[in-house]
């Protein structure tokens, strides 16, 4: 373990990307307040990380949302960081600053000219280097490599698994939109950003039919599609979820679902988060970088599919551009088995007071 920064008040931590990212990196968020409980924890992130952060308890008093940065807050090209950002971030005399975010080509520049007193993070071979810093090793859990950052600044780990607050907001959202929620309610979340990682929509239908329990399917509204796709396979009815709640009302609806199940994406990362039981459909790469830890309450099903079903390009290897075909890679994850493991989940619950 690095040693502590003396005299911090004020830390700066970039991690300005999606919902899932956000979740892994909890528990290193937590780690760097354990190690400065008098310093101000800023999190630079985007619009969405502002607004489902704001008043929520946790390791992050306040949020800088950047605005389009390519390589930083967007992966568009185009963007360049303005000088009158820059000048706004010195201006906040940050005392250290931590990089979090990815391997450091773009990221780190972008660290090292807010000003702080110390930085510490990520680096690929081509990266800049940080003060302090860690090789970026594709494979490796993304939450472990965020924690072994925080421990170059003196951070310590209490818990590996991610834990978010639901808020009264939350609750109140999730009345608003969708009443009180069924008992025994199983939720579905069929998209994923990266559409190898889907498991097919029938295959959700048959999984939730055979389980016999209330039904709501959730996504954003660019997987409207594959939501009713998956409704319109099920023989008994579902609520569709789509659009319908920000992420802090969709934590609300997860934590009162007995069960979700999911591809591996933000949504199964923040309903694991929120205290619920999992079943998540994996790609075996995938599964060392972001599954859960535990089984007890998650349980991740795999596929060991080596090659694009399409063109048979090597999916193990991070190095070379993927392939431009989007066949998912885990369709041959069998249904029995996401129904067995979903079961169990749910028989333990009915015993758990």
């Amino acid at each position: 373990m690095g040693a502590l920064i003396e005299g911090v008040r004020r830390v700066a931590v970039l991690r300005a990307n999606a919902l899932g990212d956000l979740v892994l990196a909890m528990p290193a968020l937590e780690s760097l307040r354990r190690a400065y409980p008098g310093a101000r924890l800023t999190l630079l992130g985007t619009p969405w990380h502002a607004r489902f952060l704001d008043g929520r308890p946790g390791p992050v008093d306040d949020v800088i949302a950047l605005p389009p940065i390519s390589g930083v807050s967007t992966t568009d090209g185009g963007y360049p960081a303005p000088e009158t950002l820059f000048k706004e971030l010195r201006e906040h005399r940050f005392d250290l600053a931590v990089q979090i975010h990815d391997g450091g080509r773009h990221s780190n520049p972008f660290v090292k000219a807010i000003g702080a007193r110390v930085t510490a993070g990520l680096c690929t071979p081509d990266a800049v280097r940080l003060d302090r810093w860690v090789p970026y090793v594709h494979y490796q859990h993304e939450t472990l490599r965020y924690l072994e950052v925080a421990a170059l600044v003196g951070g310590t780990a209490e818990a590996y698994e991610p834990s978010i607050a639901v808020t009264d907001a939350n609750h109140a959202e999730l009345a608003r939109v969708y009443g009180e929620p069924p008992p025994g309610l199983v939720a579905l979340h069929p998209g994923a950003s990266d559409p190898r990682r889907r498991w097919p929509a029938r295959a959700f239908a048959e999984a939730a039919d055979r389980l016999g329990r209330p039904v709501v399917i959730t996504g954003v509204e660019s997987e409207r599609e594959v939501v009713e796709e998956v409704t319109a396979a099920m023989r008994r009815p579902a609520v569709t979820a789509v659009g319908t709640l920000g992420i802090g009302g969709l934590a609300a609806l997860y934590e009162r679902c007995d069960l979700v199940i999911s591809n591996d994406t933000g949504p199964r990362h923040l309903a694991a988060a929120v205290g619920t039981p999992t079943v998540g459909i994996f790609w075996c790469g995938d599964l060392i970088n972001s599954g859960p830890f535990g089984r007890a309450l998650h349980r991740p099903l795999v596929s060991w599919t080596e090659r694009c079903p399409v063109c048979g390009v090597n999916g193990h290897d991070a190095r070379p551009p993927r392939c431009p075909h989007d066949e998912s890679w885990v369709a041959d994850v069998p249904v029995d088995d996401v129904v067995e493991q979903a079961e169990d989940l749910l028989r333990h619950q009915s015993r758990t007071p």
